[in-house]
């Protein structure tokens, strides 16, 4: 019996110095192929990758969804260069960036981004483009920084989330585990194994994956991997180098845990005052989304929504074009109008802020 159960801890301590190796080598070759095409910028401890493209003002700055990166953005920043500048950029963890070496807060999440843009130099104000998550990071933005909030686009923001019950509650401390399980598989090279079975067209793999993670992880897995595919093709292969890193899981875990924080400031604003806005909402969400969604866009004097009705939650990926020429409205308000922020609003919302 101990001889039975000797062999079997050495069977699986080989198995994990393997998978360990494999994923050592296939993160080094990936490197190698795929290295940052934008710059590093110190945050004060760990860099984030920015990309940044075109010429003009305002600069237009895109934040992307809770895991997902500046790669994100490829159908839309290409089209936005040509008629101004446009950085995009990836959180601690994510892409290209570093994991963060201080523990995570949405406070600092928005911070991070200011430090980005000053060290680039981007000229403000800025045009501020979120998606789902990324509209928290946009709204928190243009009230810690007003006179920098030069306009927003907000695409499909999760107002679903903007008050917690518990069964989101319960939701989220379960993703928040599920991602460290997942930082953990990919340490051992699973991840990197999976991805290549299910992105290599291996007929087997979907029932593979519903073997070992239950119905509900394999769902989600050729779900994600499904939208990944609606990016150019050239994209494909960077995306799934970047899942492979057990980094991106764990960044996945700190802004599942930080999405309370998150949604709690969403839900202090009670005015966006008189800046250009656009609220992009998605052509399925049901009657109490869309009707937050609407309200959103009532904030401001000048905010208006649009519904992207062949899209899904994934409106850059399913009609980028339609972000574009929001982005393009709004950019082009800005220059003929010169507008910042009234003082009288940009003093409520600091103060609101730092009451925060």
């Amino acid at each position: 019996m101990m001889t039975t159960l000797a062999v079997a801890g050495f069977a699986l301590l080989a198995l994990a110095v393997a998978g360990v190796l494999y994923q050592s080598v296939g993160a080094a070759r990936d490197a190698r192929r795929f290295p940052p095409p934008g710059q590093l910028v110190d945050v004060g401890g760990h860099r984030l990758h920015a990309v940044c493209r075109g010429h003009g003002s305002p600069t237009v700055v895109l934040e992307s969804a809770i895991a997902a990166s500046s790669l994100s953005w490829a159908r839309v920043q290409p089209p936005v260069a040509r008629f101004t500048s446009v950085c995009a950029y990836d959180r601690a963890g994510l892409a290209w960036s570093d994991a963060s070496r201080v523990p995570r807060t949405f406070a600092r999440i928005v911070d991070e981004l200011h430090e980005v843009l000053t060290q680039l130099n981007c000229a403000a104000p800025f045009v501020l483009v979120g998606h789902s998550f990324g509209v928290f990071v946009c709204l928190a933005y243009a009230v810690r920084y007003p006179e920098h909030a030069g306009g927003l686009v907000l695409v499909d923001p999760p107002s679903e989330w903007v008050r917690l019950d518990q069964r989101q509650v319960r939701l989220l401390q379960g993703g928040v585990l599920l991602s460290r399980f997942g930082a953990l598989l990919a340490r051992l090279g699973v991840v990197r194994i999976c991805l290549a079975l299910l992105t290599g067209g291996a007929p087997a793999a979907p029932r593979y994956f519903v073997k070992v993670f239950g119905p509900t992880v394999a769902r989600t897995i050729e779900r994600l991997v499904g939208e990944v595919r609606k990016l150019p093709p050239e994209i494909h292969p960077v995306v799934q180098t970047h899942w492979c890193q057990p980094k991106c899981f764990q960044a996945m875990a700190d802004h599942m845990r930080v999405l309370p924080e998150a949604t709690a400031s969403a839900a202090r604003i009670d005015t966006l005052g008189d800046v250009p806005l656009v609220v992009i909402s998605s052509g399925d969400q049901n009657a109490d989304v869309s009707a937050a969604h609407h309200a959103l866009a009532q904030m401001s004097s000048r905010g208006r929504i649009v519904v992207a009705s062949k899209s899904g939650h994934w409106v850059p990926y399913d009609e980028p074009e339609l972000v574009v020429e929001a982005i393009r409205e709004v950019v082009e308000t800005v220059r003929r109008t010169g507008v910042i922020p009234s003082e009288a609003s940009a003093s409520r919302s600091a103060s609101d802020s730092h009451a925060s």
